[in-house]
């Protein structure tokens, strides 16, 4: 069993019992979320069932294990010829989220 599911305007492929990264939730460790935009789920075998835009009454629950940032990435900008030179850097938040169950229409 797995679904597609829509998080920040990214999609993730998941599973029961699979962790994924994504950008930062306002949730509390340890706390449930519930994802309600599932645009892809499938039962197994042959059958998938396609959203449009998303699949009515399926869900995807899942538990937020750790919020936490990325490492951090350099951003260089420079103008040659002109002594301009510029460097910043950046850290990007993210949740880590157990997916404990997908619950699909009947």
């Amino acid at each position: 069993m797995y679904a597609i599911i829509e998080a920040d305007g990214k999609q993730f492929r998941v599973t029961e019992g699979e962790t994924i990264r994504c950008d930062a939730i306002s949730a509390e460790v340890g706390s449930e979320i519930a994802f309600e935009k599932v645009i892809l789920a499938s039962a197994g075998g042959a059958h998938v069932t396609v959203g449009r835009p998303h699949v009515e009454g399926a869900q995807v629950k899942g538990t937020v294990i750790r919020q936490a940032k990325a490492k951090k990435i350099l951003v260089f900008k420079y103008k040659p010829k002109k002594r301009e030179r510029k460097l910043t850097g950046h850290r990007q938040q993210y949740a880590e989220v157990r997916i404990d169950k997908i619950e699909l229409p009947s």
